[in-house]
């Protein structure tokens, strides 16, 4: 059907069967024209995707190996807070309430190891259910690589910082540290 048009003109006399030949052949040299002629453009853009393809595998290979080496590093963290926790009190008589990602957690503890927590020696993570007191460093750690760990951190006071409000009628009054709640 391709050629029905060709053999209607040869019916008609309108061509001859050279002409036809020739038609197909200055065809045939155009579309081998064209496609060298953008070949060096289409060898642009394929090398430009390519470096663009590098580019990103390099990115996520260097992702992979920093998520790789985090493992490592949150791995061996796991280890050493199992390894550094101080026992918590079976028979705790205080009860202690901190809140990690906005749910409070109760844990019972004695009163020395309550006061270690108010004066920022120990600090608590809580880890595959279960809430361990560490040391203060190990707890700023955790902190710092996984902060969603960190339940109770003491840090030094802040509120001293910010400005006062001259007409706030508590201001005279300073709230405890060991405000149990």
């Amino acid at each position: 059907m391709a050629n029905a048009l060709q053999e209607q003109l040869l019916k008609a006399g309108l061509t001859n069967k050279q002409k036809i030949k020739d038609v197909k052949t200055q065809k045939k040299r155009n579309r081998k024209a064209n496609v060298d002629d953008g070949s060096e453009a289409l060898k642009q853009q394929v090398a430009a995707q390519k470096a663009e393809q590098a580019k990103r595998d390099k990115q996520l290979n260097e992702q992979r190996f920093a998520e790789a080496s985090e493992k490592g590093l949150v791995r061996s963290l796991i280890s050493e807070i199992k390894r550094k926790a101080v026992s918590v009190p079976s028979d705790g008589e205080i009860k202690f309430n901190y809140t990690l990602l906005n749910k409070i957690y109760p844990l019972y503890l004695n009163s020395s190891l309550q006061q270690q927590l108010l004066n920022g020696k120990l600090g608590i993570v809580r880890l595959e259910d279960h809430s361990y007191l560490v040391p203060h460093k190990l707890a700023e750690r955790v902190n710092l690589l996984v902060p969603d760990w960190v339940g109770y951190l003491w840090q030094a006071d802040s509120t001293s910082s910010q400005p006062q409000d001259a007409e706030d009628p508590y201001a005279d009054y300073v709230i405890p540290d060991d405000l149990m709640w």
